[in-house]
């Protein structure tokens, strides 16, 4: 790596250090427990509210932001997932059914896989269509 590559690298370090974004590098392993494959995930330390819809279907919870309308998996680390599962059942009453919330946390992407991610701290359901109540 020569001196001006180096100094590109520490000054795209020290911007995301300041942004409160964080890189890093994860090895999937295959089968055999070989690392076979590389992953940057990309993770934004800045807590945000996004309003939107929150689907659940075949054990994936799927949130669509109504502004940008990007696609995220959500992912709760705080949460049972079992009754969050028949959280949702109990409101919407079936799978695939949207129910809009407001979600706040943290948004982590991974490169390789172009996946969006939202790490869920805290939501509040706003409104499940057919409901009048």
């Amino acid at each position: 790596m020569n001196f001006k590559n180096k100094i590109f690298f520490l000054f795209g370090v020290m911007f995301f250090y300041c942004c409160g974004i964080q890189t890093r590098v994860d090895f999937l392993e295959d089968v055999n427990g070989r690392k076979n494959k590389m992953e940057v995930i990309i993770e934004n330390k800045k807590i945000t509210t996004h309003q939107g819809w929150w689907i659940y279907g075949e054990g994936l919870h799927i949130f669509k932001d109504e502004k940008t309308l990007v696609e995220y998996y959500l992912e709760f680390p705080n949460e049972n997932m079992a009754e969050l599962r028949d959280l949702y059942l109990a409101v919407c009453e079936m799978e695939y059914y949207p129910m809009e919330c407001s979600m706040k946390g943290q948004i982590k992407k991974k490169i390789f896989a172009k996946q969006n991610i939202f790490l869920v701290s805290d939501f509040e359901i706003l409104y499940v269509q057919g409901c009048d109540e």
